[in-house]
């Protein structure tokens, strides 16, 4: 499985087409948003002016476009749509400026083709790029603690060859990215900044999508940096600095009775610091299906309370007594090393009738940040483990 994620990773940084899309050709042309009547006064509504740009972006028949948002403006955006397909085989949007979403709950003026799951709504785009260094401000504070309903940030809806590069995101309403029935994508050089209790403000969250690449990117939020849904396959994380959050998680997997799939997932050379979870898988009672080809691999861990976790029995409280779960298969964590903020270091938490199978853990050391051994906590869990601190009872 390893060689299969190297010839990944070359496909994605070395394929012709992708070095294309990144830098625009010489016949390749530019639509200022300022063409468009956009203010950047960080004050003015400028989402008119920004689907007037997209449309002429989209339609364009010349080559690559571009849509450029310069440096040292700020544009307050209401939720915007921007749909494809596109004619051109490939967009950059140079994003340099800053984009910031209305202050308060009932200035975000909601169009009424919108289905309010997000703020920001790219779909059905292909070869589209993103980069530039700009920020997207989601002003989330009004919203935290006392809405439900609270959008996306960025939702990527059925595109493919996407890229999103030198990026910062700060106080999303909820999740800051969403990759939903997404392939062939690459996210690097992200900075994502949320406080440490705003609620559900994942990350990075992946869905129904495939060959996506997560690199080289600080995370600091209210939730999971990234989570890993149902649909996910061939899913690789690396470089990536989690905390504050709740680490990076596959799942979860099989609420409310579902049948959920995730499969060939390898997060690499991430660290995880003062975050509430490090590496964990977790999943409903009561659910189907499957996560398997999982491999978590040298990873650091600084103050995490549960740095290794996989529960299979998620919320048990509220499912109790159901026979059913997802099928928790062909995990391995290796090279795993740093303090845990907690006693129990390793949390294998599987479900009797069906359990964990063919778990590995191999050159495994967690101390106790505060001083002291660490333990670990393993229930149904069946596998193999060699060179570990602290011993876990039930593995070989």
């Amino acid at each position: 499985m390893k060689g299969l994620f190297i010839v990944l990773l070359i496909m994605f940084v070395a394929t012709p087409t992708l070095c294309a899309r990144v830098t625009p050709n010489a016949g390749s042309r530019v639509f200022n948003i300022f063409s468009y009547g956009a203010k950047g006064d960080g004050q003015t509504d400028d989402s008119q002016a920004f689907e007037k740009a997209w449309g002429d972006v989209c339609n364009a028949t010349q080559g690559t476009t571009t849509l450029l948002i310069p440096k040292g403006k700020s544009f307050m955006l209401r939720p915007v749509s921007f749909e494809g397909p596109c004619k051109p085989a490939a967009i950059n949007i140079q994003f340099e400026g800053t984009i910031i979403a209305p202050k308060s709950v009932e200035a975000w003026k909601w169009p009424e083709n919108n289905n309010r799951e997000s703020w920001l709504r790219f779909w059905r785009i292909n070869g589209l790029v993103i980069k530039g260094g700009g920020t997207f401000d989601g002003q989330g504070s009004a919203w935290w603690n006392k809405h439900s309903d609270r959008p996306i940030a960025l939702q990527f809806l059925n595109c493919e060859n996407l890229a999103l590069k030198t990026l910062n995101l700060v106080n999303s309403t909820r999740s800051h990215i969403t990759i939903a029935s997404c392939k062939d994508s690459i996210i690097t050089d992200i900075y994502i900044s949320a406080p440490d209790d705003s609620p559900n403000t994942d990350g990075i969250n992946i869905s129904g999508s495939s060959n996506i690449l997560i690199q080289d990117s600080k995370i600091e939020s209210g939730d999971d940096c990234i989570a890993i849904n149902h649909g996910s396959t061939f899913i690789n994380v690396t470089g990536v600095m989690c905390g504050p959050g709740h680490g990076i998680s596959v799942g979860s997997l099989g609420k409310n009775g579902a049948y959920n799939t995730v499969e060939d997932i390898y997060v690499r050379n991430c660290t995880f610091q003062g975050t509430m979870n490090g590496a964990r898988i977790k999943t409903w009672m009561g659910g189907s299906g499957y996560a398997r080809k999982i491999r978590f691999e040298d990873i650091i861990l600084i103050g995490v309370k549960n740095p290794v976790i996989i529960d299979q029995q998620y919320d048990a409280l509220i499912y109790n007594g159901l026979s059913t779960a997802v099928k928790v298969s062909d995990v391995t964590y290796s090279n795993v090393r740093g303090t845990s903020a907690s006693e129990n270091a390793i949390i294998l938490s599987c479900d009797a009738s069906v359990g964990c199978t063919d778990i590995v853990l191999n050159n495994i050391d967690i101390t106790l940040a505060a001083g002291g051994k660490t333990s670990a906590l393993c229930s149904n869990a069946h596998g193999t483990a060699s060179s570990f601190n602290p011993t876990v009872s039930c593995l070989s």
